[in-house]
């Protein structure tokens, strides 16, 4: 799994909170709630007029102590529910809206605070009932999306609606998260993208919920855009500046390095979802890549060239931990099979005894070969040669094997200006005495 930071960010914060009346419109006057004497009057138009959620709030409490029993109860409830959540007061907001919720049960307003501020209010306090009420305000909401709440003309509902209808399913998704259900938390957040595809905190929660699910290929790609995304629905600068760093690491921790990194988040920018099929390899999936391109590159080798193969092999042996118990069992002694090589130099140059020689990549000198008798002249550097030798030694830095060579084991040796053999001069004949 992703090495995961617990941090969510949370685009539906109270400081941008979509604003609904606050009062039921469109009654007859009738109705409508009066005051029980000028003073809550004068108190309510108060309220209505103060802008400072603070004071607002002393107002609102003020009024409850004096007027507990009051025709404005509902409408009363709706004011410390939008004014609680305006001080960042989540579990007192949700207290009244729970009250306003017991009397009628599809008050929108008790309803959408309930919905948006259960994360806020479970993250301070971690309490079932928090999420099974958030559960139930969120369904509710998105079962009578298309009705427009009372009070809020149609064409009004129709530009806050798809707003509402996103918060509901990133509710709906944070409460899964926590239930630890992640295709139902996978489910809902794809929803959200679906309805606003540029939402870099449900890309976020995204990340988080398919990592725990191990769908590590996707989680890195809405991490990638949660963290470089900026236009709108973005993160502020500093939390994407955050995620980047963090992004980098996990990057690593999971492919190994920051290889494609780059074409990772230039895809994740450029489109809200990852294509069919996409991945991101492992740094164990690598490994076996490698492992398995490293096999078929030996058969092969075996195939083409099967003394270079045997070579690679032996040399792979000698170098390992337990390179000097392989040689004393396996080679020391005992004459190998043929191996073939380029000549890298000759000592001494005419008539050598002793031949260095490139067996793997035809330059750098790892086999020398020892003969008892010189041979016949010389030949040239890069001459291709093949024998049949004894291991006598090794070392492992730099690599190379010494061989004892009987000459006839040496095929290839031209022996080019060798030294010409002493002319023998001839005897005069002798002169017969007369």
């Amino acid at each position: 799994m992703l090495n995961r930071t617990s941090r969510l960010f949370w685009m539906g914060a109270v400081a941008g909170m979509l604003c609904f009346p606050a009062l039921v419109l469109g009654q007859d006057a009738a109705k409508q709630p009066q005051c029980k004497d000028q003073a809550e009057c004068d108190l309510y138009n108060s309220i209505l007029k103060d802008n400072n959620p603070k004071t607002k709030l002393d107002k609102l409490q003020q009024w409850e102590k004096a007027n507990p029993d009051t025709q404005f109860t509902k409408i009363r409830r709706t004011l410390l529910i939008t004014t609680y959540a305006a001080n960042g007061q989540a579990a007192q907001a949700l207290t009244v809206a729970k009250q306003s919720l017991a009397d009628d049960p599809k008050d929108f307003n008790a309803l959408y605070y309930t919905m948006l501020l259960t994360q806020p209010a479970y993250t301070a306090n971690q309490q079932p009932g928090i999420l099974a009420d958030g559960e139930n305000a969120s369904k509710s909401l998105v079962a009578s999306i298309d009705t427009p709440p009372a009070g809020v003309a149609a064409d009004q509902w129709a530009k806050l609606r798809p707003d509402v209808e996103v918060l509901c399913h990133q509710t709906l998704g944070f409460i899964a998260m926590q239930r630890k259900s992640w295709d139902g938390a996978e489910a809902e957040f794809k929803k959200a993208l679906q309805l606003n595809p540029n939402n870099s905190a449900v890309d976020y929660s995204l990340y988080i919920t398919l990592a725990s699910k191990k769908e590590n290929s996707s989680a890195l790609f809405y991490y990638a855009r949660a963290a470089n995304y900026d236009g709108p629905g973005s993160l502020a600068p500093q939390q994407r500046q955050a995620l980047q760093a963090d992004l980098q690491k996990t990057y690593t921790m999971y492919h190994g390095s920051a290889t494609d990194l780059d074409k990772v988040v230039a895809s994740a920018k450029s489109s809200p979802n990852p294509p069919d099929g996409y991945h991101i390899d492992s740094k164990a999936e690598l490994a076996k890549k490698a492992a398995e391109a490293d096999i078929a590159q030996q058969e092969a080798l075996a195939k083409a060239n099967p003394e270079l193969a045997m070579w690679k092999g032996i040399k792979d042996q000698l170098k390992a931990a337990d390179g000097a118990t392989y040689f004393e069992s396996s080679m020391k002694g005992a004459k190998l099979p043929t191996f073939r090589g380029k000549v890298v130099s000759l000592e001494p140059e005419t008539r050598p005894k002793t031949i260095v020689m490139a067996l793997e990549d035809g330059t750098t000198g790892d086999a020398t070969l020892k003969f008892e008798a010189a041979l016949p002249g010389k030949v040239d550097a890069g001459t291709e040669l093949t024998f049949e030798g004894v291991p006598e030694s090794y070392t492992t830095s730099p690599f190379m094997v010494v061989f004892n060579v009987d000459k006839d084991d040496l095929h290839g040796w031209t022996g080019k200006n060798a030294a010409p053999r002493p002319a023998v001069k001839k005897k005069a004949p002798s002169k017969s005495a007369n």
